[in-house]
């Protein structure tokens, strides 16, 4: 397949550009040219034959999109919030399979080890982690428990100076290439506790899911856990219950909401510009009515998501953003996107289908980002609790 010349250019409708620091678009500009340069022209081959495109992890590593709100002297980038939101937000804009790979090993594996990690744990793993030299992944998700992780059966036996760790996890981003997996295990005492498994650790496994509709580009696999000896200073030391990954998760839906919206940009952008091209009964088909309303809702939609994850950015630098408000972000900017994928794809009519564009392979991706994560079902009813006071889970 021949590359792709990438001609997005992003929407701001109502100058949101104003409301963002220079230092946030110098951020956005240096992620965008990277995305232009060097995902573009290439994603849509890896994801036709569903192969993960590698060698990228060294780069996302060099730009500094791997942990980039984690300290500099841990092999972060100390950016904010908003910086990291737009970070996601281009590299899913290129494709949701790599925004996946930097969310996991930025907030499910460097923000767990900084956080809940021993200082020689972060002396470790973190500026490996960052610069890209390895990859990472998270393992909370099992074969039998997905939206309801407190009842993992993988645990860990104490066994004088390590632990026995038995189980499998599920579904799980980076796994076939990671050489670190932060872990999420049930204790003696039945505490969910959260340690660090190296490859190469005798009975530790990472096969890989095949035959993926979607996230063709990302690898995808399992986590299996047969008799593994872990060192005990391999686990966080302080951190016990459900509250370790699911502060990890907090992270990176926040990631996942601008990192949507980045797909709906490229997918509006694609279908704006077709539809000014396209010539039907002598016009072109963006001087529609219906071709327009599908447009104008687009852009709407985008421009109000924008808003949303902006003002969630600044309450999460300020340290006041709730899990819940993440949620509502998290869960609206995936609907939105979806819907906007979809719009696209029929402006595109036959063309929608087609490699020669990006929608389709957007809106597949999109399919595992509605449901990874915390599912829609399940955003909606964290919103609902907050704002009853009721809990709709049991």
């Amino acid at each position: 397949m021949a590359a792709r010349t990438d001609q997005f250019v992003s929407p701001d409708y109502v100058l949101l550009d104003e409301l963002l620091t220079e230092e946030q678009k110098l951020v956005r500009e240096s992620v965008r040219s990277y995305v232009k340069k060097e995902i573009s022209p290439v994603i849509e081959d890896y994801a036709q034959k569903a192969e993960f495109p590698r060698h990228i992890v060294k780069q996302l590593g060099e730009l500094g999109c791997f942990g980039p709100t984690i300290p500099a002297e841990y092999g972060g980038g100390g950016l904010d919030y908003i910086s990291y939101g737009l970070m996601m937000q281009e590299l899913e804009r290129g494709d949701s399979g790599v925004r996946s790979t930097a969310s996991v090993q930025g907030s499910l594996v460097m923000y767990p080890i900084y956080e809940y990690g021993s200082e020689e744990q972060r002396r470790k793993y973190l500026p490996q982690l960052g610069s890209g030299e390895w990859l990472g992944c998270f393992g909370l998700t099992e074969p039998d428990h997905g939206s309801n992780p407190a009842g993992m059966l993988t645990n860990i036996k104490d066994a004088g100076d390590h632990v026995i760790l038995n189980g499998a996890k599920m579904w799980i981003s980076n796994a076939p290439y990671a050489q670190v997996a932060v872990v999420w295990a049930k204790d003696e005492n039945d505490d969910i506790r959260g340690l660090i498994v190296e490859r190469g650790m005798e009975g530790f496994t990472t096969p890989t899911t095949h035959d993926k509709w979607s996230l063709r580009a990302s690898a995808t696999g399992e986590l299996v856990f047969d008799n593994v000896k872990v060192p005990k200073e391999n686990i966080f030391p302080d951190i016990k219950g459900l509250k370790g990954p699911l502060g990890c998760l907090t992270k990176a839906r926040f990631g996942i909401a601008w990192g949507v919206i980045g797909a709906a940009m490229d997918c509006y952008d694609t279908a704006l510009r077709y539809a000014k091209e396209r010539i039907q009964f002598d016009r072109p088909i963006a001087g529609f009515q219906l071709q327009q309303k599908k447009l104008a809702e687009m852009i709407t939609e985008i421009t109000k998501a924008q808003l949303l994850n902006w003002r969630v950015g600044v309450l999460m630098n300020e340290g006041r953003a709730t899990p819940q408000q993440v949620s509502m972000a998290k869960r609206n900017g995936c609907e939105v996107a979806a819907n906007i994928c979809r719009d696209a794809r029929q402006i595109l009519g036959g063309m929608g289908i087609t490699g020669e564009y990006a929608v389709m392979r957007h809106m597949m991706n999109l399919e595992s980002v509605i449901t990874y994560e915390g599912t829609h079902d399940i955003h909606l009813l964290i919103t609902g609790m907050d704002i009853t006071g009721l809990n709709a889970f049991k």
